[in-house]
């Protein structure tokens, strides 16, 4: 019995500590806010049950008292309770109300601090809070006070005259009252201020006016809540420490297809690219039925001349049944690898062994054609692998007298998550790009999204990882507008980073380091 008040930070799923995903990683029960990430979700066991309670304003799946009665019960059920909460826990947060019903009802507690978006907001809009030349405090007030109150809560007095940087939460619908009142006692009209929408987030913005100008150009701009407000000198600062809204990808909204089990490196280099990632998973990948045939060629592993790795999932799949047989890759001394491509190849050597064979191109068809230059004919081949692929390899090997032996090691099978929020994003036409890397996810994808709906969505490009993808498309109607030369994930991020951005900078860390690992 425990329950972990955990600030899951302001939106970035980056921003959670450490100790905040342990938290997670232990709890039986997860208990969240809006704001909690799919990503953050990942880190739950995967028997964790989750519970949605909503907590956005103006639209509250539960109560307070509800939300404080749930996490009693579930703890008193014995159980570990996660309370995952937008920001800070105690800043504007409520988790003070949380840890006095636990304390109330004898459940032991921690609070796990996050970063308040108070501080998260401006510093990814370029606002420090504090600058040796512009502020040497911070106030954080409620923007959330009645206006037609007789007496307000805040001394606008001692806030207009302060040297502080002010930062208003939950303020939006009361921005002209605290520009009026902060003006009446006494503050410059000129004085710099600024509005931070869904700071830390993809989709974030922000703009400079004088408090003065601020509620006409909130209006103006369609600024809403959650925006955070800063009033200070400290704003002046933006147009220099801007980075956020610089980066390359920012504002753009990528579609990937991939597994979860594959994309997560993918989306962590699209989001430090500033990419708005809709994880739409076509296919998940699952253990097989039984691994007769894999098995069988473990226990006969001296048999074989060449292995070939088709897949890192391939690789990982094989290790796991090599280590059930209680063996390791010292077995494989006698035989020659072969991987598909270098990520396939960095997989590999996780095993300790250096394949023989790397394909210049990195397709099933370069594979074969390599290996037929060496001596195969009458050699035994092993291809782990996924059920479903193609049968390129194994044909092209065996017509060249090699002896193939297929030993599935995983199966993918069609998926349909976030589907609401891809429909929801290419209804109002907000994607920019859906990525493909390989032909299983675009007949998947083409199978679950209506075409009409795809048709409309006139904004869209389509990524395509390679050649055999891209023909895929084309069966589909579909032209890649985006295809890398060499066929790997870094390679097709880096070119969807090339087409995207604004006078891309080729000789930026950022693209050097994508292209660094394309090799």
């Amino acid at each position: 019995m425990f329950c972990y008040l955990i600030g899951a930070g302001p939106g970035d799923p980056g921003l959670i500590t450490c100790k905040g995903l342990d938290a997670l990683s232990r709890a039986d029960v997860i208990v969240y806010d809006y704001l909690a990430s799919d990503i953050l979700l990942s880190h739950a066991r995967p028997d964790a049950e989750k519970i949605y309670v909503g907590k956005i304003a103006g639209n509250h799946a539960m109560s307070q008292e509800d939300i404080n009665a749930l996490l009693v019960q579930k703890a008193k059920e014995g159980k570990i309770v996660a309370r995952l909460k937008g920001g800070d826990p105690y800043i504007f947060g409520r988790g003070g109300e949380e840890g006095r019903a636990l304390y109330d009802n004898g459940v032991p507690f921690c609070e796990v601090p996050g970063i308040s978006s108070t501080i998260a907001g401006p510093a990814y809009a370029g606002i420090p809070l504090t600058d040796r030349t512009a502020a040497s405090s911070v106030t954080i007030i409620t923007g959330h006070e009645d206006p037609t109150k007789p007496d307000s809560v805040h001394n606008w007095d001692a806030l207009a005259k302060s040297a502080s940087t002010l930062v208003f939460v939950m303020g939006m619908k009361n921005l002209p009252d605290i520009s009026k009142n902060l003006i009446k006692a006494g503050m410059d009209p000129k004085t710099p201020a600024a509005l931070v929408y869904w700071g830390t987030m993809p989709n974030q913005r922000s703009l400079n006016a004088t408090i003065e100008e601020l509620p006409e150009a909130a209006i103006r701009e369609g600024f809403k809540n959650p925006s955070v407000i800063v009033v200070g000198h400290v704003v002046s600062l933006r147009d220099k420490l801007n980075w956020n809204e610089k980066r390359p990808l920012f504002g753009k909204t990528v579609v990937v297809t991939r597994s979860r089990e594959q994309a997560s490196d993918m989306v962590a280099m699209l989001m430090s690219l500033g990419a708005r990632v809709i994880q739409f998973p076509t296919i998940t990948i699952e253990p097989m039925d039984s691994y007769e045939i894999l098995d069988n060629a473990i226990q006969k592993i001296d048999d074989f001349d060449w292995i070939i790795f088709t897949s890192v999932n391939g690789v990982q799949h094989f290790a796991k049944r090599l280590r059930a047989a209680g063996k390791d890759c010292r077995v494989l001394y006698k035989a020659k690898i072969a991987a598909i491509g270098p990520v396939t190849r960095k997989e590999v050597e996780k095993l300790g062994v250096i394949p023989d064979f790397v394909p210049e191109t990195y397709v099933a068809e370069s594979v074969a054609e390599g290996l037929c230059q060496f001596d195969i004919k009458g050699k035994n081949i092993l291809i782990p692998r996924a059920l479903e692929s193609r049968e390129v390899l194994p044909e092209v090997l065996e017509k060249a007298g090699a002896k193939v032996t297929i030993a599935p090691t995983y199966r993918t099978v069609k998926a349909m998550a976030n589907k609401d929020e891809l429909m929801e994003a290419l209804e109002a036409d907000q994607v920019d790009c859906i990525s493909f890397a390989s032909s299983s996810t675009v007949r998947n994808f083409m199978e679950c999204i209506e075409s009409n709906t795809l048709k409309k969505a006139t904004n869209v490009k389509f990524a395509s990882i390679g050649p055999i993808t891209t023909a895929t498309l084309k069966e589909y109607g579909y032209q890649a507008e985006i295809e890398p030369k060499d066929f790997t994930i870094p390679a097709l991020l880096a070119e969807i980073t090339k087409f995207f951005a604004d006078d891309i900078d080729v000789n930026a860390p950022y693209y050097q380091s994508l292209l660094k690992l394309a090799k």
